[in-house]
C-alpha cells in the first residue's frame, strides 16, 4: 500500500492489489475459493471467515485510495451495521436526516429497540450539526447525501467532532475517494458501497470500511468475523476488476452529469435540480473547498406530480428505470416509490445516476421522456 499510495489516484487503482512480481507470475490475483487453509496459518487466515487472498487484493487497492486499512463486507449495509455494532448500548449518533434510506431504516430500528439514540440533522447546516455534537459518540456523515445531494462541510465538522472526542464515519459512496478524502481530513472511517462506483457494473453487492485507527480496525474486523458478513471471493474479484477503471468511468460520468444538470436546470418541465457541480447550487461553494469533482449522481424535481414522475421514468428507452447507482449504465427512478425514503424528499424527485453513454443520446432520451406528461 505504501508504494501505491504515492501514485496519483488514477494510477493507484490500476496498480494496487496485484500479486508479487515473479518470472512468469500472474498479473492479476487469482480467485481464492477456499473455506480453510493448511496449518500453521502464519498469514492469520486459518478459516474462510477470517481472511481470503482475494479480499486482501481488493482491500489493498481501496486502501491505496482511501488511506488507512480496509475491510471488505458482503454489502454496504453490512459494513454500516458493523460500525453501529461496536458502539456502546445507548450511544448517541448524530446523522443526516436525508441519508440513504437503508441507513435511515436501520437507525430507526436501532432507536426503537433502545440500542442507540439518534439526533437527525441537516448535514449541510454546519451550525445545526455543531449544536448536536456535545454528547455524541459517533457523527455519521453522508456527503453528498442520497438523494438530496446536500454537502456537509467535512473539514469543519470532522475537526469539531474530534475536538469533542466524537468518532466520525463518512459514507463516501457518492463522491468516492477520487473526489474527497475523509480519512485525510481526520475521520475515523470512510465507508463505500462497493456495489456502486467502485465495482461499477451493476453485478456485485459489496461494501467496505477504510479505517484510520489500528485498534478500531481490530474491533470492526472482529465484528466481521463474528457477524459473518463476509464477501464472496468471486464477487470480490469482480469488484477489483471494476475498480481498475474507476477513474476513467467517473471522469466521463461526471462530465456528463454536469452537462445534463445544466440542461435540466433550463428545462420548462423541471422545477429544481440538485447537483453540487452547478455554480447555482446552494452547496457548490462548500463542495468546492475540498472536493476535486462533484460526482455522477444528480436529482431533479419535475413540475408535475408523483404520477407524472413515474411516467417520465417509464418512458425512457436508453436510461433504465432501476434503483442503485454508480454503474456504467445510466439509471433513474422516482425515489419516493420506496416507502422507506425520507419524508423530507419531494414525491416528484427523480434521482439520476449518470453512466458512460454519449451525453447527447442521454439528453435526447431525457427530453423525450419529459414529454410524456
Amino acid at each position: 500500500m505504501s508504494e501505491t499510495k504515492k501514485l496519483r489516484p488514477a494510477s493507484a487503482v490500476v496498480a494496487a492489489g496485484r500479486p508479487e512480481v515473479t518470472p512468469d507470475g500472474e498479473l492479476n490475483p487469482s480467485i481464492s475459493l477456499n473455506s480453510t487453509f493448511h496449518a500453521p496459518n502464519q498469514i492469520g487466515s486459518g478459516y474462510g471467515r477470517f481472511g481470503n487472498q482475494t479480499w486482501s487484493a481488493l482491500e489493498e487497492a481501496i486502501s491505496a485510495l482511501e488511506g488507512g486499512r480496509t475491510l471488505a463486507f458482503s454489502s454496504g449495509m453490512a459494513a454500516i451495521s458493523a460500525v453501529f455494532n461496536v458502539l456502546p448500548h445507548g450511544a448517541v449518533i448524530t446523522a443526516s436526516k436525508n441519508g440513504y434510506s437503508g441507513t435511515m431504516t436501520l437507525l430507526r430500528k436501532l432507536t426503537e429497540s433502545g440500542r442507540v439514540d439518534v439526533r437527525y440533522v441537516d448535514v449541510s447546516n454546519t451550525a445545526e450539526v455543531l449544536e448536536a455534537l456535545p454528547g455524541t459518540v459517533l457523527l455519521w456523515l453522508e456527503s453528498p447525501t442520497n438523494p438530496a445531494l446536500e454537502v456537509a462541510d467535512l473539514p469543519t465538522l470532522i475537526a469539531a467532532a474530534k475536538q469533542l472526542n466524537c468518532g466520525v464515519g463518512v459514507d463516501n459512496t457518492f463522491a468516492t475517494a477520487l473526489n474527497q478524502q475523509p480519512l485525510d481530513m481526520g475521520a475515523d472511517i470512510s465507508m463505500n458501497s462497493v456495489t456502486k462506483f467502485i465495482a461499477g457494473h451493476s453485478d456485485v453487492v459489496m461494501g467496505s470500511l477504510s479505517i484510520s485507527d489500528p485498534a478500531l480496525f481490530t474491533r470492526i474486523e472482529d465484528q466481521r468475523k463474528l457477524g459473518g458478513a463476509i464477501a464472496g471471493p468471486f464477487e470480490t474479484w469482480l469488484a477489483l476488476r471494476g475498480l481498475r477503471t474507476l477513474a476513467i468511468r467517473l471522469r466521463q460520468s461526471q462530465e456528463s452529469a454536469l452537462e445534463l444538470a445544466t440542461r435540466l436546470s433550463k428545462h420548462p418541465k423541471v422545477s429544481k435540480v440538485r447537483y453540487p457541480g452547478l455554480p447555482t447550487d446552494p452547496h457548490h461553494q462548500t463542495a468546492k473547498k475540498f472536493m476535486t469533482g462533484f460526482g455522477a449522481v444528480l436529482s431533479f424535481e419535475i413540475t408535475g406530480t408523483a404520477a407524472d414522475a413515474d411516467k417520465v421514468c417509464s418512458a425512457s428507452t436508453l436510461i433504465s428505470q432501476a434503483t442503485s447507482l454508480g454503474g456504467v449504465e445510466t439509471l433513474w427512478e422516482r425515489r419516493h416509490r420506496w416507502s422507506a425514503e425520507s419524508p423530507s424528499i419531494p414525491e416528484n424527485l427523480i434521482r439520476l445516476s449518470v453512466g458512460i453513454e454519449d451525453v447527447e443520446d442521454l439528453w435526447a432520451d431525457i427530453e423525450s421522456a419529459l414529454g410524456y406528461y
